[in-house]
């Protein structure tokens, strides 16, 4: 983490139809322990979130990926919903952003069908993860290992299944965002 603050600066990135309590339940936490979050999405304005299947809220972004460098931030958070992590995956820059935050060593927090966005940046051989049951193959076929379970910590990596899981998740993700380099 930069001297110039004590706690961490998140990115969190979404892309129209996240999963609303994927982003806003562990932006609250963050928030609430001190973190700086910025909202990130494809383009400015406001992201429609989901829940589940349906249209919830929409939320306004702080900057867009044009806007943002993976070196202006301490972590990554990337909420999930299949919308949302299909439209991802296939973004360059998003891709980019998220080898940069691997590559430095700094954590990243992924739940439900966020870490096909992992796939994608072929980030996953060799590591240890969960997601949401249906993404399973794809982790596997990346090269990753999946386990069933609420929180998995590999190295810089926090992973979770799905909203109910957010309790464990937050409490994973703020020991590993908190962590003394």
């Amino acid at each position: 983490m930069p001297e110039s603050h004590k706690y961490p600066r998140v990115a969190i990135i979404v892309a129209p139809g996240f999963e609303e309590a994927e982003m806003t339940e562990p932006r609250k936490f963050l928030d609430s322990e001190g973190a700086e979050t910025v909202l990130i999405s494809l383009k400015s304005g406001k992201v429609q979130a989901m829940k589940h299947d349906d249209k919830s809220a929409q939320y306004p972004v702080d900057k867009t990926l044009d806007q943002v460098d993976a070196g202006e931030f301490d972590a990554l958070l990337l909420p999930g919903g299949a919308l949302n992590a299909d439209a991802l995956r296939v973004e360059k820059k998003a891709q980019q952003f998220v080898q940069a935050m691997d590559k430095a060593g700094k954590p990243i927090a992924v739940i439900c069908h966020a870490p096909w966005l992992l796939v994608s940046a072929g980030l996953l051989k060799g590591r240890t993860l969960t997601s949401y049951h249906t993404i399973r193959d794809d982790i596997e076929n990346a090269g990753g290992k999946w386990v069933d379970s609420a929180a998995v910590v590999d190295r810089n990596l926090v992973t979770s299944r799905q909203p109910s899981d957010i309790p464990k998740f937050n409490e994973e993700m703020k020991k590993l965002f908190w962590a003394k380099k």
